[in-house]
């Protein structure tokens, strides 16, 4: 089972001054910030998954790369551009679309072609046809479906532009692995896709379009493909991480899956922040005055005193630095940290959640690299680097867990 980290250009400063929140004067982010995998002792994923969409963006949007990274990744290649050489283990690139960045439009913006090409000019080791998502799950479709229409449109054009990919690659004699892409809505629709993609020529099959879905209904479409599915035939799953079910997932023909929850989580997350293996964490938040547009917004009306909102976050930081060396105690903390949440939004209250984290003192606990570099800074919500450090944290516990299961599972 292979665990697939999708780029949206993640990096962090390991010379950013936590105290100062100031990076260094001439720091170049390509040259110096670190990936996840240079930032950890060793890579927490089997691989990256690299969207065109992120990189070249959409007919009706923007990507995530600047113009230099983009020229830097095409001219590089992706293993260089990624800095993959001299890991513990070595790490593959998928690429597909990013078919939800397009997901509104009538028709997929890229061709077979174009696909391709960007494929075959970063050097990536598999890639994915191009696909166009279906939202809407049903156990069982009834006949009379008012969306049924559109999501037989959306799976046809699918697999149509999945048959004119796989031709192109066998006539270009592609460099890298083609991978189908299975859409459906239901689980009989899901094995249909299945069963056109093997006839095909397809050995490798992504599932898409299931990140909503429960547990139980990936299940359900599993087990409805499974009679579909040829011995050899491998599955992917896009967007999906449910590590108690890998090995259920695995007897299912599933071998590898990608997901952004574990980093994600870190600063989205109402609760589920900092990952333990037992547990996780609500972290600690205290926002920068200068970057909470709440604040700004408060301070702007004149409902709050600017000078009295940056005592307020101040005061939380040095009590709890003073708490991480066993100088203040944790109620004092947690009295100051819900002071100030009384501030930027009152409305929340995180008082047994604060208590809790600052108790168990779980960054102390943790063998990871980002842990035991930066310490209590880890637990803390307060701006990017902080918040995608505690993600790389994340993606580490992750990958142990995941680990953990599959070793449980290889001895039962």
């Amino acid at each position: 089972m292979k665990f697939f980290f999708p780029d949206s250009q993640d990096q962090i400063d390991p010379a950013f001054d936590f105290i100062t929140e100031e990076k260094k004067a001439f720091r170049i982010r390509q040259r110096d910030d670190l990936y996840a995998h240079e930032a950890l002792e060793e890579p927490p994923f089997d691989g990256l998954l690299v969207s065109k969409a992120i990189v070249d963006g959409t007919m009706s949007g923007t990507g995530k790369y600047t113009v230099a990274q983009r020229h830097r990744l095409y001219r590089e290649g992706a293993e260089q551009f990624f800095r993959l050489s001299g890991q513990s283990r070595d790490l593959q690139i998928m690429g597909d679309c990013g078919a939800f960045n397009y997901v509104s439009e009538e028709y997929p913006p890229y061709t077979p072609d174009e696909v391709i090409d960007f494929y075959q000019e970063t050097g990536l080791h598999i890639g994915i046809s191009v696909d166009h998502v279906i939202f809407g799950f049903k156990p069982v479709t009834p006949a009379d479906e008012p969306k049924l229409p559109e999501w037989s449109r959306r799976q046809e054009i699918t697999l149509e532009l999945a048959a004119e990919f796989w031709k192109l690659c066998r006539l270009r004699k592609v460099d890298f692995t083609p991978m189908g892409v299975a859409q459906g809505w239901d689980p009989d629709s899901y094995a249909h896709s299945v069963a056109v993609l093997q006839k095909i020529g397809f050995k490798r099959i992504a599932l898409g379009g299931m990140v909503p879905l429960k547990t139980a209904d990936i299940l359900l479409s599993l087990r409805r493909i499974a009679d579909e599915r040829a011995a050899e035939t491998q599955l992917h799953l896009l967007g999906i991480s449910r590590c108690e079910q890998v090995l259920e997932f695995g007897r299912y023909g599933v071998t590898s899956f990608d997901s952004t929850s574990a980093f994600r989580q870190a600063f989205k997350d109402d609760k589920d922040n900092y990952y333990t293996p037992g547990r996780n964490y609500v972290a600690v938040r205290i926002p920068q005055v200068d970057g909470s547009p709440r604040l700004r917004k408060e301070i702007s009306a004149g409902r709050i005193e600017q000078e009295l909102a940056f005592e307020h976050e101040q005061t939380c930081l040095r009590l709890v630095r003073s708490f991480a060396d066993g100088g203040a105690g944790v109620d004092e903390v947690v009295d100051a940290l819900c002071a100030y949440e009384k501030l930027y939004d009152p409305k929340k209250d995180h008082r047994a959640a604060y208590h809790e984290t600052l108790t168990d003192r779980p960054w102390e606990k943790c063998p990871c690299a980002i842990c035991k570099r930066i310490g209590v800074e880890v637990i803390l919500f307060r701006g990017s680097e902080r918040n995608k450090s505690r993600g790389f944290h994340n993606l580490y516990v992750f990958s142990k867990k995941l680990d953990r299961e599959l070793v449980a599972g290889s001895t039962a």
